[in-house]
């Protein structure tokens, strides 16, 4: 009797989902898949549904999505805070020492 390749278990990296996704699509049965690599079927075809969502978003023509704006904006907000944060920690620590501010002299 042929010793039979038993299913992989654990947990599956993207190269092996990749693998029984790309088998789906080549026309493969899903249940024989499924049983070959030990998960259920209903798990390969959300694997088959996110793979195939990612390859549309790669597609789209828009490079951004608004997210991106927003992330960029908070990042520039959390720079000026932390900027103002270390002044003023500067500031408090010249106070604490008791060392003078410089004085600024008008131009006049």
């Amino acid at each position: 009797m042929p010793n039979k390749a038993r299913p992989q278990r654990g947990r599956f990296s993207a190269k092996r989902k990749r693998e029984a996704v790309l088998r789906l699509l080549r026309g493969e049965d899903l249940d024989i898949i499924s049983r070959e690599i030990g998960v259920k079927a209903s798990t390969l075809s959300q694997w088959r549904e996110s793979f195939l969502d990612g390859g549309l978003t790669s597609l789209s023509t828009t490079s951004k999505d608004v997210r991106d704006e927003q992330i960029a904006q908070l990042q520039r907000k959390l720079g000026a805070v932390t900027m103002d944060n270390e002044l003023l920690n500067a500031k408090i620590d010249r106070m604490e020492a008791d060392v003078p501010f410089v004085r600024r002299w008008s131009k006049k």
